[in-house]
């Protein structure tokens, strides 16, 4: 049976993590060098989710390796609309894997970009309480419908998972009920995905 890493809560960091380890938020902790993926439509840097360990999700393949997820989005304050974050093709996200990873995209050698942000427009930086559940459960369930790392997608609009099985789950996300501000649509869920053999990743978003 397949599990899954249940998000059972946000905890504000006290200071800056700077370890390889599972966070949203602050700045990501760079394996192998800087890799800060640039919008195709604004040429600026996107906003760092956060960075997520992939011995969890993928075992051996995964052992020492992280995951950083971008997606291109306003700062607090900006009036105009974000361009659009759900196509995986469309050059405005980005999973960026360490060590070992490729990603085609246009980045920046930079250690410091857009981060998340709270109400307040203040940068927001969090580590997470998380909770090992079957995914799904029981054999034949739907799967687990919370914030999650790994486990099977629960998706709303139907089987979204990029090119069939070679992808495992990273991160569902409902980005409207985080305490940080991630502007993805009306309703949305945020899924990434890295590939089996732990090289790539990919992200899309579904929206009610």
């Amino acid at each position: 049976m397949a599990t899954a890493l249940r998000i059972e809560g946000f905890i504000p960091a006290d200071r800056p993590v700077s370890t390889p380890t599972t966070k949203f938020g602050g700045r990501p902790v760079w394996l192998t060098g800087p890799q800060w993926p640039v919008s195709e439509a604004w040429d600026r840097p996107m906003r760092f989710v956060g960075q997520f360990a992939l011995d969890p999700v993928l075992g051996p393949a995964g052992q020492g390796r992280l995951a950083y997820v971008f997606v291109t989005h306003a700062d607090h304050g900006e009036t105009f609309f974000d361009p659009d974050v759900i196509d995986p093709d469309g050059g405005e996200n980005a999973v960026i894997v360490q060590p070992g990873g490729t990603y085609a995209g246009p980045v920046r050698p930079l250690t410091t970009g857009p981060t998340l942000y709270d109400a307040d427009g203040a940068e927001a930086e969090f580590t997470v309480a998380l909770r090992p559940v079957p995914d799904p459960t029981p054999p034949g369930a739907e799967p687990v419908d919370a914030d999650k790392i790994g486990g099977t997608p629960a998706y709303f609009q139907g089987d979204d998972r990029p090119d069939g099985d070679a992808w495992r789950l990273l991160l569902q996300l409902d980005a409207n009920w985080t305490p940080f501000s991630l502007l993805l649509g009306s309703a949305p869920r945020l899924f990434a995905f890295v590939s089996r053999d732990g090289t790539r990743g990919r992200l899309l978003v579904q929206d009610s």
